[in-house]
C-alpha cells in the first residue's frame, strides 16, 4: 500500500499498462460476458389448444423453493474499496490534497505500489474487487463498490469511508498489497483503534471481522502470516482515513508484500487472485453469519 511518488511515475513516463491499467492477458476477465435478452420463441414454443398453460408454467417445489432461497448473505450490504486507482498517477494535485482524518491530516490517496514487472496495485485490487463481488452477489449480499473502474481518479480516502457508511454496511473491507522492501512476504489484516471518533463503536465487531477474514484468508490461499508486521497477522491502526472515519465494522487486508518476488508471482496469477477472492468471501460470511 505504500505509494510511490507521482511525480516519479510521470517522469519514468509510465504507461497504462504499468500504471493502472491491465495486461493483455487480464484483458478478457475485463469484459463483461454478453448476455442474450428477449429470445423470441418459435412457433414449436407456442402453446396450443390442447395444451394447457399450466403444464408449460410449471410450480416449483417445496424442496426447489427452499433451494432459491437458502443464500446465505440474503438481506447483507457489504462495502468494498479497491485500494488506489489506476489514473492516480495522472492528478498528482488532485491525490495530494490534504484531507483530515481526525488523527492527523493526510494525502487524498495515492498511486499504490507494483510489482517489478510493472503490476499495479490498483490493478490487483480491481481485479479482486471484481471478482468478490460476483461471488457476494451469488450469495445473496448487497455489494457497494467505492470505485467503478480502474482508469479514474481517488476518490479520496474520506469519501471511501463515507460510501460504507451511507450504505450502513454490515462489514466493510478494503483491499490493498503493500509494498515493503523485498524480503518481507505474507498477508496481514489492519484494524482500527479507538480515537475518541464515529468509528470507536465498531472496533470491537471490527476486530471480530478482522479475525474471521484472516483465517479464512490463510485456509484459502495458503498465504501465510506476514513476518514484517503485526502479531499473527493482525496490524491495529489510527492513522488510516478509511477506518478512523468509518461507522460501520471495517478492516483492510494486505493481501501480500507486492515487491516479494514469491509473493508478487502469486499476485499476477488469475487463479491465485480467484482463490483471493473466494478466501475473502468466505471470511466475510463466517462473519456475518456468526
Amino acid at each position: 500500500m505504500r505509494a510511490l511518488p507521482a511525480s516519479v511515475l510521470v517522469v519514468c513516463g509510465l504507461i497504462a499498462t504499468a500504471c493502472g491499467g491491465t495486461s493483455s492477458g487480464d484483458a478478457a476477465a475485463d469484459q463483461a460476458p454478453r448476455v442474450n435478452v428477449g429470445e423470441q420463441q418459435t412457433p414449436a414454443d407456442q402453446p396450443t389448444a390442447d395444451q394447457p398453460t399450466a403444464e408449460l408454467t410449471p410450480t416449483a417445489s417445496p424442496a426447489e423453493s427452499r433451494t432459491r432461497a437458502a443464500k446465505p448473505l440474503e438481506g447483507k450490504v457489504i462495502a468494498i474499496d479497491p485500494g488506489h486507482n489506476g489514473g492516480n498517477y495522472r492528478a498528482p494535485a488532485a491525490i495530494n490534497r490534504q484531507v483530515n482524518v481526525l488523527t492527523k491530516w493526510k494525502a487524498c490517496d495515492t498511486t499504490g505500489t507494483e510489482t517489478d514487472s510493472g503490476y499495479t496495485e490498483a490493478s490487483f485490487t480491481w481485479d479482486v474487487s471484481r471478482r468478490l463481488t460476483k461471488i457476494l452477489e451469488s450469495r445473496g449480499a448487497t455489494v457497494k463498490l467505492t470505485r467503478h473502474g480502474n482508469n479514474g481518479v481517488g476518490p479520496c480516502i474520506t469519501e471511501r469511508a463515507a460510501i460504507g457508511n451511507k450504505a450502513d454496511a454490515d462489514a466493510a473491507i478494503s483491499i490493498h498489497g503493500d509494498g515493503a522492501g523485498p524480503d518481507n512476504h505474507g498477508f496481514h489484516i489492519i484494524m482500527p483503534k479507538k480515537i475518541h471518533g464515529p468509528v470507536d463503536p465498531v472496533v470491537g465487531r471490527s476486530s471480530d471481522l478482522g479475525i474471521a477474514v484472516r483465517n479464512a484468508y490463510a485456509e484459502g490461499t495458503g498465504m501465510p502470516y506476514s513476518n514484517y508486521i503485526g502479531r499473527k497477522a493482525l496490524d491495529y491502526r489510527n492513522d488510516l482515513g478509511g477506518l478512523n472515519l468509518s461507522t460501520v465494522p471495517k478492516i483492510f487486508i494486505e493481501c501480500g508484500n507486492m515487491r516479494n518476488a514469491g509473493d508478487a508471482a502469486k499476485f499476477k496469477n488469475p487463479k491465485f487472485r480467484q482463490e483471493v477472492a473466494v478466501a475473502l468471501a468466505n471470511g466475510l460470511q463466517h462473519y456475518l453469519k456468526a
